[in-house]
């Protein structure tokens, strides 16, 4: 009986369970949207770079890291044709409120975002 408690207040419980990040991913991620931006590979690649980057950055522990991913996603946003992608960039963003505490506006971004499809 205890672990089946056990059981359900894990699935029931509060808590955050996203994937972490690490600075060792973060930096990974910005060497390779640096590489890319230099001119390295195809512009498609550069976007899908930033786009790693972005996740990383939202699922950080360190909040400034969180920030800097939100306005990142926030600034590419605009530019973003397919609804795949725009999709994406808004539950990364919904992701980063969360992480950011701003609960209300990451549930909006997830409604936006479940609405699109």
């Amino acid at each position: 009986m205890g672990r089946f408690l056990e059981k359900m207040a894990s699935i029931f419980g509060s808590g955050d369970n996203l994937p972490w990040t690490d600075e060792d991913i973060i930096k990974s991620c910005e060497q390779e949207t640096a590489s890319e931006g230099a001119g390295l590979t195809e512009a498609n690649d550069h976007s899908e770079s930033i786009m790693r980057l972005a996740w990383a950055l939202v699922h950080s522990h360190n909040p400034s890291d969180v920030q800097r991913g939100i306005a990142m996603l926030e600034a590419s946003f605009a530019n973003m044709m397919g609804p795949l992608q725009r999709r994406e960039t808004l539950y990364l963003l919904a992701v980063g409120q969360f992480r950011a505490g701003d609960y209300s506006r990451s549930r909006r971004l997830v409604d936006q975002a479940l609405q699109m499809g």
